[in-house]
């Protein structure tokens, strides 16, 4: 595929407002990546391989800030990505053989529940009960601890209800293989109401997950020759960058607000959905 210079700038100005969104958000970026490649005539199928490529680059600049800084829980999430990247060979597996515009309705309402879920919780208060310094972190010890710079202090908290937590990564890691979107859109809600974690540790951590469970479906994808080392390199040059600028933003952001940006992505993709799964 031969790139002319007016396509890879476009291609590279919307990766690293991707890259940025994705390190924000936890989202991988692939919910923009896609409808961009695809808008510029760009193959489904390459544009699918392309977004997770630019999934494991937004994973590879957010995670190791998140890691450092102590947002992400790095067990909590090695724990979850055992479901994710279950699901993502599934689900690549499984491409081309269920019916689309089901999967597409069906994604569709369960973003649209957890937007409302989030929206409600938008303007709380941060009035979480948080464990005490000695407090065990339960069997799998996923107890973690972190700083936050809006709120100038320490933060703990304890993973609430891991066995449902998990039931959801394997779903969220078969939506991401079939559609190549990181996912993220169902992690965080995930972690965020099924377990109630703070959100900037759901969105660091999620961050953590999408690049390992999009290396499982980048490998299906590379063996079938989707994925177009052309496209790839400027996409993935652009999300880096976004993403590096984006892990600078989020540990200073309120957390209410990043819910409420959230929230507004969310709607964004479920629009999305809606119309490919009715009108197609």
């Amino acid at each position: 595929m031969n790139l002319t210079p007016g396509f890879e700038i476009a291609i590279l100005v919307g990766a690293v407002a991707a890259g940025v969104l994705g390190a924000l958000m936890g989202l991988g970026g692939g919910v923009l990546i896609i409808p961009m490649l695809t808008a510029l005539g760009v193959d489904i199928r390459h544009a699918i391989a392309a977004s997770i490529i630019a999934v494991i680059a937004t994973s590879c600049a957010a995670a190791s800030s998140y890691v450092r800084d102590g947002l992400a829980n790095i067990r909590l999430g090695i724990f979850l990505c055992v479901a994710t990247t279950t699901g993502a060979l599934v689900g690549a597996g499984l491409n081309g053989l269920l019916p689309v515009r089901a999967l597409f309705l069906i994604f569709a309402a369960v973003l649209a529940w957890s937007g409302v879920v989030m929206f409600r919780k938008r303007g709380r208060p941060v009035t979480r009960l948080e464990p005490a310094e000695d407090a065990p972190g339960g069997r799998l010890r996923l107890a973690g601890r972190f700083y936050d710079p809006s709120l100038d202090r320490e933060r703990r908290y304890a993973p609430k209800r891991p066995a449902l937590g998990f039931g959801l990564m394997l779903g969220a890691g078969t939506v991401s293989g079939l559609l190549g979107i990181g996912s993220g859109a169902l992690k965080v809600p995930a972690m965020d109401v099924a377990m109630d974690l703070p959100i900037k540790v759901s969105t660091a951590t999620s961050n953590f997950m999408i690049g390992i469970t999009g290396l499982a479906s980048a490998l299906v994808y590379l063996q079938r020759g989707q994925v177009l080392v052309s496209l790839v390199a400027p996409i993935a040059l652009g999300v880096l960058a976004g993403a590096t600028v984006g892990t600078r933003i989020l540990p200073r952001v309120a957390a209410s607000t990043i819910r409420s940006w959230f929230v507004v992505v969310l709607a964004v993709i479920v629009a999305q959905m809606l119309y490919k799964g009715l009108v197609g």
